[in-house]
């Protein structure tokens, strides 16, 4: 019998591997990392609902470069041939892992404990997995506790990255490239039938908007899908809540009145003013239960039971008495009302997009609309291939989103 290299691992894909370019992808990690594949078998998928499949071998010169590739394979989707069950260690104090724990992506994730696969619960990305009795699950590195055991290296651990690509029907039609405006009408009119869909089988919608929308004029859209039904969840910065509640005090945003376009004398104060309104109110819910605020975007959710969440940051005026500014805090708030969605909007909040895009599994699609292509791309560039760009004007995209849904 042929004596096995020592630092050489049979590894096997499965899926959609050549239109995904997940192929092209693997090859390119095995030499990126000085190491060497040979092709044990090949076998095509010749239609859209028959994967592909592959197993190589993968020669490394060191122990530990073959560790870093095979790491990176894993995320990609491949698995060792060999089924064992996860490696795990204890964690030795609160908030620490072990050197070589297996930091998760945001796809579907198993693991094998006690000889079985098991579903890795709560999946999200830049995560640990700990093993519970049977059961295994995401926990961020805060949240680790010393006893935990956690997952380590990368055996017995299978990805299942989603293939967008053949998904002819979905999201297909849309790249982070488009800019015309008969392109835009088109993802317009395949977003607004994607709402429609979820809602008709009651799947919940989530919104995580910047003060753009309220910059643009996009507001009054925004309120309709909310009164509509549309929108389940409202997450955004201190920013959106301020701008909109001093639109619908003062009919401003940035001190600039939204019909005319032009700057009010002393207008500049008017989100100040807006700030003092509601701290003197109590907050956003007893300024609209004291009839102090009447309209807008934070009226509507208040009035609609829309739950919503408010984070915080360094930069905000006030802030809010509704905004969180407990970074712990805002984002176990921001997760926990991101369980069961189905599908989220990012409205021109390139940094809220992004926090949300980190938390999600990636079989919950994402469409981020901003006039910045940059901004369009950088969720992808993050690692939530789910997300789905369209470069437009934010309140533009939503007054014609809000007219699909009419109609």
């Amino acid at each position: 019998m042929a004596k096995r290299h020592p630092f050489s691992e049979v590894v096997e894909a499965e899926g959609h591997l050549i239109d995904s370019q997940i192929l092209n992808v693997v090859f390119d990690t095995v030499v990126k990392h000085n190491a060497s594949f040979d092709v044990l078998k090949f076998d095509i998928g010749r239609r859209n609902d028959e994967p592909s499949s592959i197993a190589m071998r993968i020669t490394a010169e060191t122990e530990g470069g073959l560790e870093d590739v095979l790491e990176e394979l894993v995320a990609l989707g491949c698995r060792l041939a060999d089924d064992q069950d996860a490696m795990t260690r204890v964690a030795d104090r609160d908030g620490c892992v072990p050197d070589d724990f297996y930091s998760t992506t945001n796809h579907k994730t198993l693991v094998r404990v006690n000889g079985q696969w098991t579903d890795v619960q709560k999946q999200r990305m830049d995560a640990v997995v700990v093993i519970e009795g049977d059961a295994a699950l995401c926990r961020k590195l805060r949240d680790v506790k010393k006893g935990d055991r956690v997952v380590c290296g990368v055996t017995g651990i299978r990805v299942n990255p989603e293939f967008q690509e053949r998904d002819r029907h979905g999201f297909a039609f849309m790249t982070n490239e488009i800019s015309s405006e008969r392109r835009v009408e088109v993802g317009v009119a395949r977003i607004a039938s994607m709402m429609q869909e979820i809602k008709a089988a009651g799947g919940r919608i989530a919104v995580v908007a910047g003060p753009v929308v309220v910059h643009t004029g996009g507001g009054q859209y925004f309120q309709d899908l909310i009164r509509s039904g549309f929108v389940n969840v409202l997450l955004a910065g201190n920013a959106l809540a301020v701008h909109d509640v001093e639109q619908a005090l003062f009919g401003t945003s940035l001190g600039v009145d939204l019909n005319t376009g032009k700057a009010i004398e002393g207008g500049h104060r008017h989100h100040m003013r807006a700030i003092n309104t509601i701290a003197r109110a109590g907050g956003l819910k007893p300024a609209v239960e004291q009839g102090v605020l009447t309209s807008g975007v934070m009226y509507e959710v208040i009035k609609h039971d829309v739950p919503y969440v408010l984070a915080g940051s360094i930069r905000d005026d006030g802030p809010l008495p509704d905004t969180i500014m407990d970074l712990r805090a805002a984002q176990d708030q921001y997760a926990a009302a991101l369980e069961n969605v189905r599908l989220v909007l990012a409205l021109s909040t390139m940094l809220h997009g992004i926090g949300v895009g980190n938390m999600l599994p990636s079989w919950v699609r994402m469409v981020c609309v901003d006039i910045n292509p940059a901004v369009v791309t950088k969720l992808a560039d993050r690692g939530s291939s789910q997300t789905i760009g369209i470069v437009t004007d934010v309140g533009l995209f939503l007054h014609r989103l809000a007219q699909k849904l009419k109609g």
